[in-house]
């Protein structure tokens, strides 16, 4: 399939590289405002170069549209897509708020369209393991679920582009840009998220709207309680990685990145032996934790991918706009429980 991208920034190289490396589909085109910045990418990837939305959307060979704009500015040119009857799947977060994910959902639902999200942390084989033991019940009563993303953005990051720390354009602070995947891992592992209650603030920063460390106590639907603790404001050498800890009545699992800190069951699989060996966490730097460019792509590949094969096989994608909603309208509840003194707060 023929993909095009908007946005020719940091994302779309990123875009760029994943749908170059990818099965089942080529890069066609891209489209920037910046018509020197359009060019540029077109280039490098050898894809036609727009400036012009309605003539980017109105290409008939365009099929897929990828969406690398900042993350509150995603409706528009997302919308604009599915009204000119092409599939979209769009950077983290879908959007800010689920009022215009909902707003999306239903114009893809109106065009008979996939709209997809990425949600690239799902896709590594430390991820596959993790949520195969979750679905066979491994843990047994799961009782404590939870995700910690401690890593560092230095005041220049901020100062960088103007919608950096905004709520209109980045749609909150730790949480929303750098934590989100982290967060829908956690409910991808551990299902569904009833009540938070939660406490932000911003220690390091200055000239931002928003926050660097949130922390929330968590309640799932199957009983459960955790923590989400996310910061930028926590500085370390070489970063610290991503985590997501698992943990029940009959085994524990803690992923850091891509990678193990414990894989335990009560109950071992033959399985089991090789994944400790294969997937236990050494000592590499966090992925993306002081540097966001230092993301590998291939994640980025293999989602793009099965959006492909579900649009071929007319199945509804892993990383659906229903599935991205769910992270969106966790953080929400936590920015709510936040600005109302930690009051919890239902989903």
């Amino acid at each position: 399939m023929k993909f095009g991208i908007i946005g020719a920034g940091m994302i779309g190289h990123f875009h760029a590289k994943a749908i170059t490396a990818m099965t089942g589909g080529t890069l066609h085109s891209v489209f920037d405002l910046r018509a020197e910045a359009a060019e540029k990418l077109g280039k490098e990837y050898g894809a036609k170069p727009f400036s012009n939305i309605d003539e980017f959307l109105a290409d008939p060979e365009l099929e897929i549209v990828t969406i690398g704009t900042p993350s509150g500015a995603h409706l528009d040119p997302a919308l604009a897509a599915l009204n000119a009857g092409k599939h979209v799947i769009c950077e983290k977060p879908l959007e800010v708020t689920v009022e215009r994910i909902d707003i999306l959902m239903g114009a893809a639902a109106k065009h008979g369209k996939t709209l997809a999200a990425v949600l690239n942390r799902r896709f590594h084989p430390g991820m596959d393991a993790f949520k195969k033991a979750a679905d066979q019940g491994r843990f047994g009563k799961l009782t404590s679920a939870s995700c910690y993303v401690k890593w560092y953005r230095d005041q220049a990051y901020y100062d960088s582009a103007a919608w950096r720390g905004t709520w209109a354009l980045d749609g909150g602070g730790a949480l929303m840009n750098q934590s989100i995947h982290t967060v829908d891992a956690l409910i991808y592992l551990a299902g569904p998220i009833k009540a938070v209650q939660a406490n932000t603030a911003c220690l390091a920063h200055e000239r931002i709207e928003v926050e660097d460390i949130v922390v929330a106590i968590v309640e799932f639907e199957n009983g459960a309680r955790g923590v989400i603790e996310c910061s930028t404001c926590t500085w370390s050498k070489y970063g610290h990685p991503a985590r997501v800890q698992l943990a029940g009545t009959d085994g524990s699992v803690f992923l850091a990145d891509e990678s193990f800190e414990l894989w335990d069951f009560r109950n071992e699989q033959p399985e089991d032996a090789e994944i400790r060996r294969t997937l236990m966490k050494g000592h590499e730097a966090g992925l993306g934790a002081n540097d966001p460019s230092a993301i590998n792509f291939y994640q980025h590949q293999r989602n793009f991918e099965e959006v492909v094969n579900a649009i071929r096989e007319g199945r509804v994608p892993t990383t659906s706009a229903a599935e991205a909603r769910k992270p969106v309208a966790v953080i929400r509840a936590i920015y709510e429980s936040a600005q109302n003194g930690g009051k919890r707060v239902e989903l």
